[in-house]
C-alpha cells in the first residue's frame, strides 16, 4: 500500500478526507482516514469494485456526483 501521503498528493481533489485519484478511465477513492476502505469508480460514478460499507459507498458516491467537474481535464 502507497504511503497515504502519496496519495493525497498525487489526488486531483479530497473532499472530506476521501482522496479521489484518476486511473486511466476510471477513478481511486480512499479513505485517508481508515486505507482499508476504498472505492474503484467509472468517470461515470458506476461503481466497480469496493470495501466500503454501503452507508460510506453512498456518501463517497454522493461527494464524487457534485464535485466531479473539479476532476475534469
Amino acid at each position: 500500500m502507497r504511503n497515504i501521503k502519496e496519495v493525497a498528493d498525487a489526488a486531483e481533489m479530497i473532499v472530506n478526507g476521501y482522496a479521489f485519484t484518476k486511473d486511466c478511465e476510471n477513478v481511486r477513492v480512499l479513505n485517508l482516514n481508515n486505507p482499508h476502505k476504498a472505492v474503484y469508480l467509472s468517470r461515470r460514478g458506476d461503481v466497480l469494485e469496493t470495501s466500503m460499507d454501503d452507508i460510506e459507498l453512498e456518501i463517497v458516491l454522493e461527494y464524487y456526483q457534485k464535485n466531479r467537474k473539479y476532476m475534469e481535464e
